[in-house]
This record gives structure tokens, sequence and C-alpha cells, in this order.
């Protein structure tokens, strides 16, 4: 689904805007990088494989996954993206998901630019819950998601298949309490 207005990032010198086809060799170059996805789910063999995910930003339909690209302002270059998949329009809920190229690893910008979503997603969407799984091994995610508020919830034992193998992923979220939801 198309995202018209997105957020401010949150972050000096970052922004967000709607991720688009002409951004898959920049998102795959980083995605192929063994670190980026070392403590992830991604499975990519070519740019190509990015093709889908286009397809699916592409839908209308209210459940459809929503991407936004993550720009150095000064260069133009993407350097990351986050978004949503898994939209429940029933539950008023999704899955939160982000992924930053290495060079821009350890300056905040990951739980600036995540705090903004979220609050946009709660605001924007009127979502009640924004949920993130996370790999037992991806300890940076771990500290983004608890900086911006998320609760952790438990462990979801062979939840994924990482690269063939089941992977154990630890569930966080946040409820929007201005919705009325209990947030315990």
């Amino acid at each position: 689904m198309r995202i018209d207005f997105p957020p401010d990032s949150g972050y000096p010198g970052i922004a967000l805007r709607q991720l688009e086809r002409t951004d898959g060799p920049a998102w795959f170059d980083y995605l192929s990088i063994p670190d980026v996805v070392e403590h992830t789910s991604w499975n990519l063999h070519c740019a190509a494989d990015l093709v889908p995910m286009f397809d699916a930003l592409e839908s209308s339909a209210p459940t459809s996954m929503r991407r936004m690209a993550i720009v150095d302002q000064a260069r133009g270059d993407l350097v990351g993206t986050i978004g949503f998949h898994t939209v429940s329009d029933v539950n008023r809920s999704a899955e939160i998901a982000y992924d930053l190229a290495p060079a821009y690893w350890g300056r905040g910008i990951a739980s600036a630019v995540c705090a903004a979503v979220t609050a946009w997603a709660f605001s924007h969407e009127g979502w009640v819950r924004v949920q993130a799984t996370v790999l037992e091994t991806n300890l940076r995610s771990d500290a983004v998601l608890k900086t911006c508020g998320y609760g952790y919830e438990g462990l979801l034992r062979a939840y994924r298949m990482v690269r063939g193998t089941p992977g154990n992923f630890r569930m966080y979220a946040r409820v929007n309490e201005g919705t009325g939801a209990s947030a315990n």
C-alpha cells in the first residue's frame, strides 16, 4: 500500500519516503552483506528476490504491507527501510520490520525512525497494536525496540525459518494506549 505522507524521521539529515522499485538495487546491495542479514530471516540470492515485496507494496488492500525508504538527505541515498507486514485490518495491528546499511549503524537512526513510524502507525493508521519479532541473536534490534517502548512478550520457538533452519524469535509489542487498550 502506498504511503503518500510518511512521518518525519525524528533524526536530523534522515528522511522517510515511500519505498520504490528503483530502490531495489541499493536495498539489495546492503542486504547482501552477511553482517546485515546474519541476525535476521532474510534469505536473498539476487535483487530479483525483492520483486514480490515490491509487488505487495503496490497492492491497495487494507491488509497489504507498507514500507518506507530511509534516506540520507545530504546524499539522497537509500540507507535503510522500515515498514509493516502481517497487517490485520480486523485486529488493527501489524508487525514492524526495519533494516539499515552498516555505515549508519550505532548512530541512533534505527531507534529514532522506529519510534517515529510507530507513533505514525497509531495516529495515521489507527492501529491498536504494533508488534515485532526478533531473532534471539539480534541484540541490536532488541535494544532498538526497548528504546522505543516495546515490551518483551515472550519467546516464539521455531517461529520462522532462517535460511533453512527453524529460528527462535523474541516477541515485542507496543499498544496504543490512546485507544483504551491495556498496556499490560
